[in-house]
């Protein structure tokens, strides 16, 4: 189980700096932006390779189940 940022918004980000970047500002004066949305991962075929059962409940929050 993890929690990760989301792809999408860390690359909207990324071209965000990058065209800040192409119009001529110094990467040192641009802000740190911090991620404001995060997903939930569960790895269930490691989950099952350590013995582990995970919840239904937890299954049922997670945004993302990797088998």
């Amino acid at each position: 189980m993890s929690y990760n940022t989301d792809r999408d918004e860390f690359g909207q980000q990324i071209g965000n700096y990058t065209a800040q970047v192409l119009k001529g500002a110094k990467p040192g004066d641009l802000p740190v932006v911090q991620s404001s949305k995060f997903i939930f991962v569960i790895n269930l075929g490691t989950a099952k390779t350590l013995g582990l059962t995970i919840p239904s409940a937890l299954l049922a929050r997670a945004d993302e189940l990797i088998e």
